[in-house]
């Protein structure tokens, strides 16, 4: 394929803000991504779907979605793109187990590096990429909490390498090609449709091991902090970086600090369970702190995040007491 990217001008409406009228996301069967097809599908919008169906399930697609079960990898995508010509392409596939990228890097990259620019290289009419990065596999352990975009960049894994690449990649095709792209380092996001088995968040692993009366597990010492933010707010930040018309990283977190211990004592009393706490050895590399400076986003996007951790708790542990996942 001849490398080039040709952009046309975003359209407008009567509103002041971006319209789409064809938008493609890739994972959309997985945990956030579905969320987001939903939104946009509820909001009007054509979408489309690739999802290769590794991690994500089908049963998450919403059924006005037109759906394409492929791996990123595959070079027939082209065809996707000639067939739908997207106008926004939302890019949320990846491999997203931190410790399988540890075991298996080559893997790991052909996935979240190769398969992501094959997907980059097929957005020549493409109006807005918006990436799905990581801001704590991206930053590593820092020294400034919570941690602003300005930071240095210190990935630990093999993913958070991934991420940092592509997000470099893309300022790349923005200074080549012209590329208009949002970068969107998430937080430790949680919420309804979570898998909870696997390299999973602890609050679904929590959620579902205490509503089935099993062993619930600490790593550590269980004063580990991270920076979880709901769901929704999530989805939000996605829908505003559609109407942004110039390229730039974004932290989507709350930028408050909570210890693993809370978030034990929280759904365990959300749960109504007697398990104990289990404490085991801390897992090797893991971050003790994990928390995001928000700011930025709020200026210039006009976000900030709407749930507090009790309000996400309950919607997410009244979601997994509903469903079986």
């Amino acid at each position: 394929m001849e490398l080039g990217i040709v952009m046309k001008a975003p359209l407008r409406c009567g509103n002041n803000k971006l319209y789409m009228s064809k938008i493609l996301i890739t994972g959309g069967a997985g945990f956030i991504a579905s969320h987001l097809t939903d939104k946009l599908i509820e909001k009007g919008n054509d979408v489309v779907v690739i999802d290769d169906l590794s991690t994500g399930k089908k049963e998450n697609l919403d059924s006005k979605a037109k759906f394409y079960e492929m791996d990123i990898c595959d070079s027939e995508i082209s065809k996707i793109f000639q067939e739908e010509k997207p106008e926004i392409v939302f890019h949320f596939a990846a491999q997203i187990d931190v410790r399988e990228s540890v075991k298996d890097p080559i893997q790991d990259a052909k996935t979240n590096i190769l398969g992501s620019l094959n997907l980059i290289q097929n957005c020549q009419e493409v109006k807005k990429f918006i990436f799905a990065s990581s801001g704590g596999a991206i930053y590593g352990d820092t020294d400034i909490i919570p941690t602003p975009e300005t930071h240095p960049e210190n990935p630990e894994s093999p993913y958070g390498i991934c991420k940092l690449t592509i997000e470099k990649y893309l300022h790349f095709y923005k200074k080549t090609f012209g590329l208009n792209y949002t970068g969107l380092r998430f937080a430790n996001v949680y919420g309804p449709r979570q898998n909870s088995k696997g390299e999973a968040g602890v609050i679904a692993v929590f959620s579902d091991k205490m509503l089935k009366n099993q062993e619930v597990v600490i790593n550590g010492d269980g004063e580990q902090t991270r920076d979880f933010i709901y769901l929704d707010d999530v989805v939000n930040a996605g829908l505003l970086a559609m109407e942004q018309e110039k390229s730039d990283i974004y932290n989507i977190s709350t930028g408050i600090e909570t210890n693993i211990n809370e978030i034990f004592k929280k759904i365990k009393e959300l749960t109504n369970s007697d398990c104990e706490e289990i404490h085991a050895p801390e897992k090797k590399g893991e971050q003790k702190r994990s928390c995001l400076d928000n700011s930025k986003v709020k200026k210039e996007l006009n976000w900030e995040p709407e749930y507090n951790l009790e309000k996400g708790l309950e919607k997410t542990v009244k979601w997994f007491k509903e469903n079986e996942y």
